[in-house]
């Protein structure tokens, strides 16, 4: 796992930094998977109807939350691969700040070719989970200027 450090930006140059580390975007997607399989899955008491996220072929669970200034985000799913890609962006933007969030650029599991391994579905799902947890930090950010 990429360890968590103190800001979401330098999270995400971690995971970038990893990343390009391995040349075949294939086997790049196969290393984020092989970082998930370590997760614990969701309590069976958060694997409710409230947090499945909306739109999905399989069940995929999204809890967002905002204490004490951060933002925290909890995620599981039956598909491994939404399970690691969402798991990567919830420990991206975890105990962030609405602000820090804000400008945070996910581009890079573009550009590094990771989405293009996956089904059109999975990439407008994923697409669809940055974009709620964009909402989401917008809507404390704005509660908090």
């Amino acid at each position: 796992m990429i360890p968590p450090t103190d800001s979401a930006q330098h999270r995400r140059a971690n995971w970038i930094r990893a990343l390009e580390q391995i040349h075949d975007p294939q086997s790049r997607l196969g290393w984020i998977l092989d970082q998930a399989r370590s997760i614990a899955p969701l309590p069976v008491h958060l694997r409710t109807e409230p947090h499945l996220f909306p739109g999905c072929r399989v069940r995929l669970w999204w809890i967002p939350s905002f204490h004490n200034g951060q933002c925290e985000f909890h995620t599981d799913s039956d598909s491994v691969t939404l399970k690691a890609l969402t798991h990567l962006i919830a420990q991206i933007c975890g105990k962030s700040t609405p602000s820090e969030i804000a400008e945070l650029d996910f581009s890079f599991l573009e550009t590094l070719g990771v989405l293009r391994q996956l089904a059109e579905s999975r990439q407008a799902t994923l697409r669809r989970i940055i974009e709620a947890t964009h909402e989401f930090t917008s809507l404390h950010r704005a509660k908090n200027l």
